[in-house]
Formats: structure tokens, C-alpha cells, sequence
């Protein structure tokens, strides 16, 4: 039997980080079983993680630099028109090579999971439909404007 080989140095490092943040934890939290528009919640996790976890975190805080926050903020675009298609439009949701039902449930999840709180009372899951219609048109540089500018007139009129 081969020795098994060494862990690269500074894998020991990053598995203590993320359990002192808390990353595991969070992680690791089941997906809710009942979430409105979702056919299935574990495949919408497990997508939410590979395709979109890795800049937006585990628990949705994204970072400045990178990925806007979703946790606590992203159904107020729900509140505003145009902000239900900036959703599907930004890049990582138009360019996903996840299909249209699979990016449909991720949404809704996503929505359920970092900001429930915020939904409208008459909120809609979003479709397969609807997602394939407005991803073929994907933001580029103008999405953190446009997200500025959605937040700040969600933020002046409040929730529907």
C-alpha cells in the first residue's frame, strides 16, 4: 500500500478558517423541504453551492470586492419594477450552465434562504419561462449601477 500524500500546506489552514467562521455550520444547514416554487430544495442547495456559493458564501454575505450581499437584501428587487428581471439578468444567474427549471429553483431557494423577510406578501416563484426569457439578455458592466440604483428606489418606497 502507497503512503497517502500530504495535504498542501495551506489546506489544513482553510478547513480551520471556515469552521472558526462558521462556514461549516452554515453549510451544512438541510435545505428547507417547503419553499414556494421549488420542485426540489436538496437539488436547489446542492446547485446553490457549486454554481453560486463560491462567491456569494455559504450564508449569502458575498464579499465588497466581489459578489454583492444577497442575505437580507436580495427580494427587495421584488419591491421595484425591473428588479424581478436584474435578478435574472446579472451575470452569474444569466450566464449559469445551470438549465431554466434548475435556475428557476435556485432563485426561489436563494430568495427563501437569505431573505424570506423581505418577500412581498403577493410574491410570485419565479418560472422556468420567465427565467429563459430574461437571461438572454445578461447585464455586464452596468449591473452594480443598475443594482445601486433598484436598492436605493426599493430602500425610498418600501415593501409593496
Amino acid at each position: 500500500m502507497l503512503p497517502r500524500p500530504p495535504l498542501p500546506a495551506g489546506a489544513l489552514w482553510m478547513v480551520l478558517a471556515a469552521q472558526m467562521a462558521g462556514i461549516s455550520e452554515v453549510a451544512a444547514q438541510p435545505p428547507a423541504l417547503d419553499v414556494p416554487g421549488v420542485v426540489n430544495a436538496q437539488r436547489a442547495w446542492q446547485n446553490w453551492t457549486l454554481n453560486c456559493q463560491g462567491c456569494h458564501r455559504a450564508d449569502g454575505t458575498g464579499t465588497a470586492e466581489t459578489s454583492p450581499s444577497l442575505a437580507g437584501t436580495v427580494a427587495k428587487f421584488l419591491w421595484v419594477p425591473g428588479g424581478r428581471e436584474y435578478l435574472c439578468r446579472v451575470p452569474g444567474v444569466a450566464t449559469s450552465p445551470l438549465s431554466n427549471d434548475d435556475l428557476a429553483d435556485v432563485m426561489n431557494w436563494m430568495l427563501w434562504r437569505f431573505d424570506k423577510e423581505h418577500l412581498p406578501a403577493a410574491f410570485r416563484p419565479f418560472t422556468a419561462a420567465e427565467i429563459g426569457q430574461f437571461r438572454t439578455r445578461p447585464l455586464r458592466l452596468e449591473a452594480s449601477q443598475m443594482r445601486n440604483d433598484l436598492l436605493k428606489k426599493a430602500e425610498e418606497s418600501g415593501p409593496p
